[in-house]
């Protein structure tokens, strides 16, 4: 049988998740209506890159995402955290 939504290795609790990102807003906590989340198309898009490249980043656990049913939803913070992580000094 295959492996369910649910009995993936490494899988984190959604629970967790979401307290981890409804308390990122400014050190307090943050009413987790106030977190705006995209699709993995519109992360894509943001980014400039392939939907396969936001999913391989979620599933490593680079990008946190929440899971909702059979998709994943990001939050606009975790991918703003990304990209401020990613940059570099040329030169």
């Amino acid at each position: 049988m295959g492996g369910g939504a649910g009995g993936e290795a490494g899988a984190r609790p959604v629970l967790e998740v979401r307290c981890a990102m409804a308390s990122k807003k400014s050190g307090g906590e943050s009413p987790l209506a106030e977190v705006k989340f995209l699709t993995v198309a519109e992360v894509a898009t943001a980014m400039r890159v392939s939907k396969m490249t936001v999913y391989r980043l979620v599933h490593s656990g680079e990008l946190p995402a929440v899971r909702v049913g059979r998709s994943f939803r990001v939050s606009e913070d975790a991918v703003h955290d990304y990209l401020k992580g990613a940059f570099f000094q040329a030169g």
